[in-house]
């Protein structure tokens, strides 16, 4: 995205603010809402969706802590730092999770700020509202649509039975309980393909970054994965598919690169610039890296996710797994790795940028974004949702793409350690003739996390993939119950100002 947008979108926020907008839909509204003082021109309508895109950004890495709850509180990654610091983190954990925790209130107030941002512009946009253009009318209630969807999506996975809100509403309308989940995926379907019949499939260079037509069917289509509603997960995966614009990158890491960051490969990718005023860089950048960089040093990944990357026959390594991961012996960024840095003897690499580009006197102001949506993700759904409904020969094929572009790294990435003139190493992720579909449902698992390790979506999948998957891969967590603790708790705040949440 050029930088201006990125002003726009933090501009917007400020915007709502002065204009009397309250942050959380915890807060009582005061006064009256009045849609039609604000949504009098196509530049206002813009401007008020692109404020229902700023909770998505990491420039708060504390705030936005859906890492915590996609990956700390899973097998692939442990809080890291020192002891004491962020102890609400290492008691995501460690599964001794209180309904004060700062991570489970933090997502929780984000991700429901981003709703009522979302509501803002569908109730100030009717059909009435002729101030503003049929055309950007449509494109920017589609945006809210799929951005609504999207937080509704994270909020669901995370804590289960939660409050819908689909309008900016009363104080008393505020007093909402908790709705079955499966209600709660309904209204992200009704979202998504309101959305995807008002988005278009790509927008210009300025506007980069945006909800496209694209994104809204790649997560209708992880919709019904969730929702085990396989003919439908794998029918709307191969749509985006068919859509023709989306491709795998042949070098794997390019999209976790500033310099090709808005890629091929990138369905929604949320947007972070350095050096702006207002603040719009990616503080992931420095929360992950070592102290001895200026970083927080938190951010482990462990050794059983090191372990799920295959190996050649030869001992050759999946190379996503250092794409992904930093360890000893091998490249960090344009420094070695030392050891010391890490308990576990690894760090993350996807969100981290190499000194030449955010010095350390800026760490904290990344202009990585964050891949939300990848196709390569996309090719996955598709793969497990026609394996899961009994095609597992067609599974192959998608499955099969995703492997292919990893083990072709050794084609296409000159830098790579190993490189052998363009050679794959002998037995390198071949791919995969299995169509037994136990067997096949096994890889397909495996596959995934490797490919989307450490992009905060695995204890989520964990949770997914029912009690016996998720107390083996949680097994050395002796807090963890699958009963307990497959959704986090609604947070205490929230209950003590709705009360119809209970105790």
């Amino acid at each position: 995205m050029k930088a201006k947008n990125i002003i726009i979108y933090t501009t917007a926020v400020l915007v709502f603010m002065n204009t009397g907008c309250k942050k959380n839909l915890e807060q009582p509204i005061s006064g009256q809402y009045q849609a039609d003082k604000f949504f009098t021109s196509d530049a206002n309508a813009t401007l008020a969706v692109n404020a229902a895109y700023n909770p998505l950004t990491f420039t708060d890495a504390s705030s936005n802590a859906i890492w915590v709850l996609g990956d700390v509180a899973s097998d692939d990654a442990i809080k890291g730092g020192n002891p004491g610091d962020q102890a609400d983190f290492q008691s995501i954990n460690d599964f001794n999770i209180l309904s004060s925790n700062s991570a489970v209130e933090g997502v929780w107030k984000r991700y429901y700020d981003g709703i009522f941002k979302c509501n803002v512009v569908t109730d100030g946009l009717t059909d009435a509202n002729k101030a503003v253009s049929d055309d950007v009318k449509k494109k920017v209630i589609g945006q809210a649509q799929f951005l609504r969807a999207y937080y509704y999506f994270n909020l669901t996975v995370a804590y289960g039975d939660i409050p819908l809100h689909l309008k900016v509403e009363t104080p008393e309308e505020l007093q909402s309980p908790a709705l079955p989940q499966a209600q709660i995926f309904a209204q992200i379907e009704k979202d998504c393909q309101a959305a995807a019949n008002s988005l278009p499939t790509t927008w210009g260079t300025t506007d980069l970054g945006r909800a496209t037509k694209g994104a809204a069917l790649s997560l209708l289509a992880k919709t019904y994965l969730f929702e085990k509603k396989w003919d439908l997960a794998a029918s709307t995966a191969k749509s985006v598919n068919e859509l023709g614009i989306y491709s795998l990158l042949p070098i794997f890491a390019d999209n976790f690169r500033a310099a090709t960051k808005n890629n091929a490969e990138a369905v929604f990718s949320i947007q972070h610039a350095t050096g702006l005023v207002p603040f719009a860089g990616n503080t992931l950048n420095q929360w992950f890296a070592p102290r001895s960089q200026n970083g927080y040093g938190f951010f482990y990944p462990t050794q059983s996710l090191v372990n799920n990357f295959e190996k050649s026959t030869g001992g050759v390594d999946d190379p996503r797994l250092d794409y992904t991961v930093g360890r000893a012996g091998h490249p960090w960024f344009d420094t070695s790795f030392d050891p010391t840095w890490t308990s576990t003897g690894y760090l993350s690499k996807k969100d981290i940028q190499p000194l030449s580009e955010i010095p350390t006197s800026i760490k904290g102001d990344g202009n990585l974004n964050y891949q939300a949506i990848r196709f390569a993700e996309v090719l996955l759904i598709q793969a497990e949702a026609l394996n899961e409904k009994g095609d597992a020969a067609g599974a192959l094929a998608p499955l099969n793409l995703v492997r292919k572009r990893a083990r072709e790294s050794y084609v296409n990435d000159k830098t790579l350690p190993g490189y052998a003139g363009g050679v794959i190493p002998a037995g390198l992720l071949p791919d995969i003739t299995i169509t037994d579909q136990s067997q096949l449902r096994d890889v397909i698992r495996k596959e995934r996390r490797s490919e989307l390790a450490l992009e905060f979506h695995r204890f989520f999948d964990i949770i997914r993939y029912g009690s016996a998957y998720a107390n083996d891969a949680l097994k050395d967590v002796p807090n963890f119950s699958f009963s307990s603790n497959q959704f986090f708790p609604i947070p205490l705040s929230e209950r003590q100002t709705n009360l119809k949440l209970g105790k």
